[in-house]
């Protein structure tokens, strides 16, 4: 199996420059990748530091640097150490640049700029915490999505995600000996979307669950039929209710993240004009 040293070097968090590596490595397999992680670099004598790591790790150096200084020392010790390196926003820079007949600003750290988008984004995400496992129903009206399905439908990880893109999400576990407040078949702001996954891999995401809280495993939780009686609960629910459902047994949480917001998308065209204000960020 090919092994590889992937050193990410950026003037800012680095959070652009993780979501590049993270796409490009999904297309290979076969492959063992040790990342190294190296955000705020915006000094000659940071960036020294870090080359004895390079050194000691010779790769692959991925970065996104507008400091024109530091750049071009890392670019000269790169060529010295014999590291192909990549600067990884160049192409796109220089398209716009081109056809905006703009020069780049080349401050870093700017799309973390505290603006009307961050603040939307730190409040999506203070409301969905506050709203998860059903807590909160009595404002879920506040939300832009509610996420319905049963224990361990990645319910949760989705919601936190949807609120780093700035949407504002409550979810709620759908249990039948339980069911859930009459509000949530009332509400009308938000879409509401229903969640759901195979009884099998379910059973098998639960015990892993209670294996690693070293619980016994011998409970209806991962009873095999009571689970398939729970997903039946949880989908009669949704088409009686005709919220739309995304199956998440073979679905990253990025994927049904994305599938969530297409439906939310969707449903803002046919209802009410397109939303205005802050992007994802």
């Amino acid at each position: 199996m090919p092994q590889l040293h992937l050193h990410l070097l950026s003037d800012s968090t680095g959070e652009t420059l993780e979501m590049i590596a993270k796409a490009a490595l999904a297309q290979f397999d076969a492959a063992e990748v040790t990342r190294h992680f190296w955000p705020m670099v915006r000094s000659r004598q940071h960036l020294d530091r870090i080359m004895d790591e390079f050194k000691a790790n010779p790769g692959l150096v991925l970065y996104t640097l507008v400091n024109p200084e530091i750049r071009s020392r890392l670019e000269e010790r790169c060529r010295a150490l014999g590291l192909p390196h990549v600067a990884a926003l160049d192409t796109v820079t220089s398209a716009l640049e081109e056809r905006l007949g703009q020069q780049a600003s080349g401050r870093p750290g700017k799309q973390h700029k505290m603006d009307e988008a961050y603040f939307a984004r730190v409040e999506a995400i203070q409301f969905t915490i506050a709203h998860d496992d059903g807590i909160g129903w009595d404002n879920w009206e506040e939300a832009d999505i509610v996420l319905a399905g049963v224990s361990r439908t990645s319910k949760t990880p989705t919601s936190i995600y949807l609120a780093n893109r700035s949407y504002k999400v409550a979810n709620i576990p759908l249990v039948p000996e339980s069911p859930p407040p009459p509000s949530l078949f009332q509400l009308k702001n938000p879409l509401v979307v229903g969640l759901t996954t195979a009884p099998q891999r379910l059973v098998q995401v639960r015990r892993n669950r209670l294996l690693a809280l070293n619980e016994k495993a011998n409970t209806s939780y991962v009873d095999n039929e009571h689970v398939e009686k729970e997903v039946a609960f949880a989908r009669r629910m949704f088409a009686d209710n005709g919220w739309p459902v995304i199956d998440v047994t073979r679905r990253s949480i990025e994927e049904t993240a994305a599938a969530v917001i297409n439906l939310y998308n969707e449903r803002q065209g046919r209802e009410i004009p397109p939303r205005v204000g802050p992007k994802p960020i």
